[in-house]
């Protein structure tokens, strides 16, 4: 193991690298968190919409397939209205998970019940102070997300300004989020402070994610400047925001001025349907998964800044030997003195 990528992080949370597989919602599975494990990053499970039963299954399955760390990813209940959060952590813990990440929404109800259960907590802020407020709570660690980040965004700050901040404004490890989708990205956020990287889109272009081929395609052939943040598709999580690749859904709504939600074009539209035969209507939040059959095009399909970094789809663990292998290049080409 090289030296210089043990961090904080590593110690922490008992991983090889600091590299962190992001909570890619119904992405997840067994099979990829497990082979990010199991090749020496941090892989994860997104269990929010997942009912308690299926929770319990999942974070089964993948301990089945590894020994090593992986951690599991609630969106708290004052996020997404649900008030679940207790009886869904309750199933967390009693499954077995030794890590939680908890995305929006405040930690403080949460943390000792984790660490009671000799668990290790992680929560994504947006801001120094949120930071702050995440570390006086009791969090083990803090995830910086950036304006980058593909999926459902909270902040508004870039990475490469938020990270350096909180990095001064708290003594827990800092994991960097948004637009990191290479070593040299990786890299650069451990310059910047971090302890760690957490990807999102990245890994959605992996073997084992559970996406549409069609999204994959879109993820290969698009660059970086083919992403929108935008509240539009928030049939489901209503006023959140999000990045998602550009498509015929969001240039309808743009050329009509943007209207509110009852407003927009083709609003009632179904666009696509899913394994079971249930509608997904245009401006839906539903992840375009490959049981999905329609306009795949037209739905959400989530990605980063990053993107444009993602030429191929790879096995999850020979990606993360990969970004390890671009790290620690990109690390050994700085200069030793720069004057």
């Amino acid at each position: 193991m090289t030296s210089r990528l043990r961090t904080p992080l590593c110690d922490l949370l008992a991983i090889e690298y600091p590299i962190v597989q992001a909570p890619i919602g119904s992405a997840t599975c067994p099979d990829l968190a497990a082979a990010v494990s199991e090749a020496g990053g941090l892989g994860q499970l997104a269990v929010t919409w997942r009912d308690l039963e299926e929770t319990r299954r999942v974070i089964g399955e993948t301990r089945a397939l590894t020994d090593e760390p992986f951690a599991v990813n609630l969106v708290l209940d004052d996020a997404t209205g649900t008030n679940e959060t207790e009886r869904h952590l309750d199933a967390v813990l009693e499954a077995g998970a030794e890590i939680v990440t908890l995305s929006f929404g405040d930690p403080a109800p949460y943390v000792e019940r984790i660490h009671d259960a000799d668990g290790t907590v992680l929560q994504t802020v947006t801001s120094a102070a949120g930071a702050e407020r995440a570390a006086e709570a009791g969090v083990d660690a803090v995830v910086t997300q950036g304006l980058e980040a593909g999926g459902h965004v909270e902040g508004t700050v870039a990475t490469t300004a938020l990270v350096p901040r909180v990095a001064d404004a708290v003594d827990v490890p800092v994991v960097a989020a948004g637009g990191i989708g290479d070593g040299r990205g990786i890299a650069a956020t451990l310059a910047l402070g971090a302890d760690g990287a957490w990807l999102g889109t990245r890994f959605v272009a992996t073997e084992e994610a559970v996406v549409h081929d069609r999204y994959r395609e879109r993820l290969h052939q698009s660059d970086e400047t083919d992403t929108r943040y935008t509240t539009a598709f928030d049939k489901g999580w209503p006023g959140m925001a999000h990045r998602v690749l550009a498509n015929e859904t969001l240039e309808r709504w743009a050329d009509a001025g943007r209207p509110e939600s009852g407003s927009r074009p083709g609003e009632r539209d179904v666009v696509a349907r899913t394994g079971s035969g249930e509608p997904i209507e245009r401006y839906d939040e539903a992840l375009a998964t490959p049981d999905v059959s329609g306009e795949i095009d037209e739905m959400a399909l989530y990605a980063g800044q990053s993107v444009g970094s993602i030429a191929e789809t790879r096995p999850a663990k020979a990606l993360v030997t990969a970004l390890v292998e671009e790290t620690e290049a990109a690390i050994a080409s700085l200069p030793e003195n720069v004057s």
